[in-house]
């Protein structure tokens, strides 16, 4: 039987109360986190001031669009998606605080208020910020660290062996490139080719370390596909770790590592690795598998960012454009963590 009922006055709060009692979990983060913890940030960086004598469409609110780039990191969605579901969808105009009759930002508007906060490096200022915050409320509990790194794929380059070889040696685009900048402009020569258990991979590395207790990102580190884990372990690592456990898989032990450590004064919970004619023990088994019951919990961040936030491929070219959308993923991943922990983040 088809549904006859009349459009009603009401029909639109009705609706919102309807989505509320099924749980939208994007008004779980209206609820929990205070949005204007990032206004000092977005105008510190952005200037908001107009001159009324030049006419023109007023701007969109900045804080409203910072909203919609974490809805993007939420959902992994291309520029021309965000524009497309926040006019499509109920809880994404409520999340935003945009009625049916107000004019939703185009996909070229938000390209463009990225492209802004890279340029004013206001992203990274965002996280610590929002750190900042926790840290005061005591929200991190400080009694252990662990660190790992996960692949985020670029779109892949059909370049030969040659550019590839080029593009390695020098860190620059071949010449011939250059006589095509419609081609050069889509070319990432900061991306890099690498390969784990037979698995090839093209792009970036997010690495991060995380408070074993909470699971919240403390520090990020972008890099390209091919640098090694262990190799940005002391840019990680802060005063604060002072005296904490540091858990990490075997990838992060070594002698270079070790100097690491003692200088960072770490208790080193790193898993140790059996060598050829040198295997593990025992014992050194038996430590492995304690040490891992903590350790996993890394791969939970991971496995959220991946799963639920189909964070695992970026669509930007270049390593700062690279940069910003993985530290993007990682706020909107600790945003999302306070939801989880039911913590309130606010101002006060």
């Amino acid at each position: 039987m088809k549904n006859i009922n009349p459009l009603g006055l009401f029909d639109d709060h009705f609706l919102m109360e309807k989505l509320t009692k099924l749980g939208d979990p994007l008004q779980k983060l209206n609820d929990f986190i205070d949005w204007d913890i990032f206004k000092p940030p977005l105008l510190q960086a952005i200037d908001t001031s107009v001159d009324p004598s030049k006419g023109g469409r007023p701007p969109f609110d900045k804080l409203m669009m910072f909203k919609a780039l974490v809805l993007q990191g939420l959902y992994n969605l291309s520029d021309d998606q965000l524009e497309y579901q926040i006019v499509d969808r109920s809880s994404f105009k409520r999340f935003l605080e945009i009625k049916k009759s107000d004019k939703v930002p185009d996909s070229k508007t938000f390209w463009a208020f990225r492209e802004l906060l890279i340029e004013k490096d206001v992203i990274q200022d965002m996280f610590r910020t929002f750190n900042e915050l926790l840290d005061k409320a005591g929200v991190f509990a400080n009694e252990g660290k662990m660190v790992d790194a996960s692949f985020v794929e670029a779109p892949r380059q059909r370049n030969n062996r040659e550019e590839n070889k080029h593009i390695k040696e020098t860190g620059t685009a071949p010449e011939k490139w250059k006589e095509k900048p419609n081609k050069l402009r889509q070319k990432d020569i900061d991306a890099r080719w690498t390969k784990k258990n037979f698995v090839t991979f093209y792009g970036y590395k997010n690495h991060i370390k995380a408070d074993t207790k909470t699971k919240l990102i403390e520090e990020y580190a972008v890099t390209d596909a091919s640098v090694h884990d262990s190799q940005v372990i002391e840019e990680l690592l802060t005063e604060k770790d002072k005296g904490q456990h540091l858990y990490a898989d075997s990838a992060y032990g070594g002698q270079e590592q070790e100097k690491v450590y003692k200088k960072k004064e770490v208790v080193n919970k790193v898993h140790e690795k059996g060598y050829r004619n040198n295997p593990l023990t025992e014992k050194q088994k038996a430590d492995n598998y304690e040490k891992s019951k903590t350790r996993a919990r890394v791969e939970h961040i991971f496995g959220f960012v991946e799963n639920s936030m189909n964070g695992s491929i970026v669509r930007t070219i270049g390593m700062t454009r690279a940069k910003a959308k993985i530290g993007m993923m990682n706020l909107t991943y600790n945003i999302n963590r306070c939801v989880q922990l039911k913590i309130k983040v606010s101002m006060g």
